[in-house]
């Protein structure tokens, strides 16, 4: 089944949709004390960086690079969060590990775009 976001002609949202899906299949192991603070934290950061993107995404140059200023602002929380998460042993490293490698490559397609935006 195609997801919305890998259709969406936008590689980022394809790959933002696609770490939310991991991330939300590693959410439900989470021990319930952490599962519902520091998981709903990330959650809650994972949805917005997905819905600034799409905003981003469908706005003109002028406009675009104040949302993806905010959008990197929301990511580098949600990279922030995730490490203190797996510092707490919410998630174990293969996981963390496996989350930040695509992390980073989101990365990499945010400062692009900020520099486009610019």
């Amino acid at each position: 089944m195609n997801s919305p976001l890998s259709n969406s002609g936008t590689p980022i949202l394809a790959k933002l949709g696609e770490v939310y899906k991991s991330w939300h299949l590693y959410v439900q192991h989470v021990p319930k004390i952490t599962r519902f603070t520091l998981g709903a934290k990330i959650d809650s950061l994972f949805t917005e960086c997905i819905d600034l993107a799409l905003l981003a995404s469908h706005q003109p140059k002028e406009k675009k690079g104040g949302t993806v200023d905010l959008l990197n602002n929301r990511f580098d929380s949600l990279k922030f969060f995730l490490k203190l998460l797996w510092e707490v042993k919410g998630i174990n490293t293969n996981v963390f590990t496996d989350i930040s490698k695509n992390l980073a490559e989101i990365g990499r397609m945010i400062g692009g775009w900020m520099k486009y935006s610019r």
